[in-house]
């Protein structure tokens, strides 16, 4: 028979086990977020040719200037374009670039290009989102299922990531503010660049990001979604409601769409996976609003490592001239000019879809920042392996929350010379960080009262 001093070495041990497989960091891992690791995870250091600068705290404060309700000051506005990476020098660059941006430059040899500028680190949260990571990189584990995740709160859940889906989840659940207030315009051009912008109003309540909440008090609801199209009138007046779960296996995602024909609210379980996207002309599926959303179960995750990439970041000139959406928009692609890419090291993560289930990707690669989980470059393939859609992001630091968030986001569609682009400031409005909506505001009676109006 086993003694207690036995019993207790074997729990003790079984439980260090437990932690290992689901993602929970060892003490002495987590000692070292803010020291050789910043709070997030990422390398405090910069790159051996100093090519990305050491992080120095990120951009934490407004621009002189700046007041809310106005669009972002350029914090950079006398940076210059180091070097250019065209169809012509692209094999130079290869090894900063994915397989997607390649792709992109050999579809349009002639227009697209990465205008490469200085790399600055602007990446921030706040003070008590860095409490909340280095506590979640003590405690937070996956569902057996790695479908959800657990003990943890407000944020990321794994700064030191093992696994793929450390990778997808700290990105998923990442900190974007306590709620947020938007009207943004969205184009899908055809192929020489005639389009009709939709216009779109959006509320999102980040339940998880609320003060003094855990992945046990949020009810697991990470966040709760309002979308409405208001225009062009062909479009305009469906509305969606959407609870986003933490675990979508136990519980998963809650939609309800108003049907402006019937003027009733339904269930919609169709607003979820590669079913998709609103009033996107097919151009981008469900889960891949912000980059990547919803449920990871259709696919096997591959954590491969960190790497050095050319990203979008610091586009604050897209930003900009967001007030004249002409300005951006091209035939097959973004106006490269009022684009700004950065050398910075990412987290490289791989997604094969798992036998016996599908969806249209077969395969999605995703680039992530180290410095704040934000997915900026995800290449997505065909059934056929090869190429089809690159999606970038196009961050800015939002500069009074502080986090780094997209300002636009775009999809770009290799075989049919298409892409899909939301995120427009449209009529010259900014996206609004608040603290007022409510749960409340979120259920299928409220969005009734919506439909009504």
């Amino acid at each position: 028979m086993l003694n207690k001093t036995w019993i207790t070495t074997l729990v003790l041990l079984s439980s260090l086990a437990l932690l290992a497989a689901n993602g929970a960091a060892p003490q002495d891992g987590a000692e070292r977020l803010g020291k050789d690791l910043t709070p997030v995870g990422a390398i405090k250091a910069g790159n051996k040719d100093g090519s990305i600068p050491a992080w120095g705290g990120g951009l934490t404060k407004p621009v002189a200037g700046w007041k809310s309700g106005d669009h972002y000051i350029d914090p950079f506005p006398g940076d210059k374009i180091l070097y250019t990476v065209t169809a012509a020098n692209a094999d130079k660059y290869k090894d900063l670039l994915s397989p997607g941006q390649m792709a992109m430059l050999k579809r349009y040899p002639d227009t697209w290009k990465l205008n490469v500028y200085e790399s600055r680190r602007t990446a921030s949260y706040p003070e008590d989102i860095y409490a909340a990571l280095k506590e979640n990189a003590t405690t937070a584990s996956l569902t057996d299922d790695g479908n959800g995740v657990q003990n943890c709160r407000r944020t990321s859940p794994f700064p030191i990531p093992t696994e793929g889906l450390h990778g997808i989840w700290n990105h998923v659940l990442r900190y974007r503010g306590k709620s947020t207030k938007r009207t943004v315009g969205q184009v899908a051009p055809i192929a020489d660049g005639r389009h009709t912008m939709v216009t779109i109003e959006e509320e999102v309540l980040y339940r998880y990001n609320a003060d003094g909440m855990t992945s046990e008090s949020s009810d697991n609801v990470l966040a709760k979604f309002y979308q409405g199209v208001i225009g062009p009138p062909r479009l305009a007046g469906t509305k969606l409601h959407v609870h986003e779960t933490l675990d979508q296996t136990s519980d998963p995602r809650k939609a309800w769409v108003y049907n402006k024909g019937l003027r009733r609210v339904r269930r919609a379980p169709q607003v979820s996976f590669d079913n998709p996207g609103t009033a996107s002309d097919g151009q981008r599926t469900n889960d891949q609003f912000d980059m990547f959303n919803g449920s990871p179960e259709r696919y096997e995750w591959k954590l491969v490592g960190r790497r050095e990439l050319l990203v979008p970041y610091n586009c604050y000139k897209a930003h900009n001239a967001e007030k004249d959406p002409a300005d951006l928009i091209q035939a097959g692609h973004l106006n490269p000019d009022l684009l700004r890419y950065e050398k910075h090291r990412v987290w490289e993560v791989d997604a094969v879809v798992k036998d016996g289930t599908s969806h249209l990707y077969k395969r999605r690669t995703f680039f992530f920042d180290e410095d704040s989980w934000q997915a900026l470059v995800i290449d997505q393939y065909d059934n056929s392996d090869n190429i089809w859609r690159v999606s970038e992001a196009y961050p800015i630091i939002y500069y009074d929350v502080p986090a780094l968030y997209d300002t636009l986001i775009s999809h770009y569609d290799l075989q049919n010379g298409r892409y899909l682009t939301i995120g427009f400031n449209a009529e010259g409005q900014v996206e609004e960080w608040v603290d007022d909506l409510k749960d409340s505001q979120f259920s299928p009676a409220a969005l009734q009262r919506r439909g009504k109006r």
